[in-house]
């Protein structure tokens, strides 16, 4: 069970990397009440910011691998909504499942 009341829009934390890396970009997170984590410019690599990103990287190379998710072929947005839906499902089933998720 999660906490009573309306559910939460924003997220608690940002995750970007050097391209990002300003202080416009930062305050504006931090005045929506998110902190964000920006790796500074010339900095040495081995933030640990890849840990993160990976999995957000890896289910989108999830979601290209399904055929109908690399081209489009529907104009219209809600039947574009729903094959992102049943992709999702797809992914979660195997992960529940399977533990892996089979290649093309």
């Amino acid at each position: 069970m999660g906490k009573p009341g309306r559910p939460k829009e924003l997220p608690d934390e940002l995750y970007a990397d050097r391209g990002y890396d300003s202080d416009d970009t930062r305050w504006l997170p931090r005045w929506l009440g998110i902190e964000p984590h920006i790796t500074k410019r010339k900095t040495p690599h081995g933030s640990g910011l890849g840990k993160v990103r990976w999995v957000v990287e890896r289910t989108i190379s999830w979601l290209k691998g399904l055929r109908r998710m690399r081209i489009r072929y529907d104009r219209q947005a809600v039947i574009q909504e729903a094959w992102n839906t049943l992709a999702a499902c797809v992914i979660c089933f195997h992960m529940l499942h399977d533990d892996e998720i089979p290649a093309g």
